[in-house]
């Protein structure tokens, strides 16, 4: 992936999570453990530094916070307090080097989480108010008997115009609205000219027990530089 001196991972907040961080790194389903890899390019044998500053657009504030192990501990619960972060958002870090992580929270229906200075009061952003991140593209999907035999499902054709998604992306994230993830492949036919993900959407679907023709409203989310998240819409209250 482009970008690739400033590697990005995610963490879905999921119940007790003010206790600890375990992460998931961008390309892995695993959230207890962060592959060798990882830690062998930029963190084991990289430092002695056993903690994390943790930066955000919340606030000019650094918040530094122990690893122990593949955990996030000390100071994780008072920066989860401070940017009032609840079951349920998505957290992205963001990698600078030197064991800095610029963090951006997410909310719910997967749009940039925006802070009032100087008291830090959250609201989720709406899309067009996103500095950013991408939000503005939405589409349904349908899960058919073709597309999990195939193991693919195609983009429409307005997801071109989406700019949180490049022809060089090689991946792109599913995330449900429980949180949970799943790394999938994208790709981009010229014939066609459009995107397509494959190796990983059939997984997903049995995973949250999708039957044929089941609907899904996806919402695109990134940046268009770092792998790009697809995030299930919650179905609104009438």
């Amino acid at each position: 992936m482009p970008n690739s001196h400033k590697p990005h991972f995610l963490k879905p907040l999921l119940p007790d999570f003010h206790s600890g961080v375990s992460l998931l790194i961008f390309g892995f389903s695993d959230l207890q453990t962060i592959p060798l890899g990882f830690f062998s390019q930029h963190i084991e044998g990289k430092t002695n530094r056993k903690t994390w500053k943790l930066r955000s657009d919340a606030t000019d504030q650094t918040w530094e916070v122990i690893q122990e192990g593949r955990r996030l501990t000390g100071g994780w619960k008072d920066f989860t307090t401070a940017h009032d972060l609840q079951i349920g958002d998505i957290v992205i870090f963001k990698h600078e080097g030197d064991m800095v992580f610029h963090v951006t929270p997410f909310g719910p229906s997967c749009c940039e989480i925006q802070y009032t200075h100087p008291h830090i009061i959250k609201e989720e952003a709406d899309a067009d108010d996103a500095p950013s991140f991408s939000f503005d593209y939405c589409f349904q999907a349908e899960v058919t008997a073709s597309n999990l035999k195939e193991d693919k499902l195609y983009l429409p054709e307005g997801a071109t115009t989406c700019t949180a998604l490049n022809k060089q992306c090689q991946e792109i994230i599913l995330v449900n609205k429980e949180g949970n993830s799943w790394t999938v492949s994208l790709r981009f036919s010229e014939a066609d000219g459009m995107y397509y993900i494959r190796r990983g959407w059939r997984k997903f679907c049995r995973a949250n027990r999708c039957a044929i023709g089941d609907l899904f409203v996806f919402n695109v989310v990134g940046d268009g530089k770092t792998t790009p998240l697809m995030c299930v819409c919650p179905e609104r209250e009438e």
